[in-house]
């Protein structure tokens, strides 16, 4: 029910390269985690850009969750 849960709230929070970084980069998809190099590569942008969007990315995620604790409906 978790792993429901979290991806109804990636879907709904996040923009497409965000949920495939954070799906790469955690497994999700398929079990096997990438570091952010083999991200960059497969997506053709830079490591550091990698970075960026999985910080962002989580932190919105963070937020989304936050705010479904304070608001139980």
């Amino acid at each position: 029910m978790q792993i429901k849960n979290l991806y109804r709230k990636m879907a709904k929070v996040l923009k497409q390269r965000e949920q495939t970084v954070i799906e790469l980069r955690y497994g999700l998809e398929n079990g096997g985690c990438k570091t952010q190099r083999e991200i960059a590569k497969l997506l053709g942008i830079s490591r550091s850009y990698v970075s960026r969007i999985e910080k962002k990315a989580l932190s919105k995620l963070k937020k989304a969750f936050n705010n479904l604790k304070e608001d139980p409906k």
